[in-house]
């Protein structure tokens, strides 16, 4: 499974350090595993299947796509986790 972020996404990512970042892309590569681990939710009031993963503080927004019969998994957002949802 291919794994493409999101602009706003990479952003987050370079203004952390790099111990928590490299933390949070690896519970995003255990997302696209065949069985996805981490604490995952479905999100409310999208129509776009999107899925919420919660590592520590931070959430992390995503949905699983399709394109030309290969499946990839689309991060949307990185934050803390209060700001995310606003």
């Amino acid at each position: 499974m291919e794994i493409k972020y999101s602009r706003d996404a990479i952003k987050f990512l370079s203004k952390l350090d790099k111990k928590s970042a490299e933390r949070i892309r690896n519970a995003i590569s255990k997302l696209a595993s065949s069985s996805p681990q981490g604490d995952i939710a479905t999100m409310q009031g999208y129509d776009d299947n999107r899925k919420r993963l919660r590592i520590g503080g931070w959430r992390v927004i995503f949905r699983y796509n399709k394109h030309n019969c290969i499946e990839v998994l689309f991060v949307i957002n990185i934050g803390n986790r209060g700001d995310i949802y606003k």
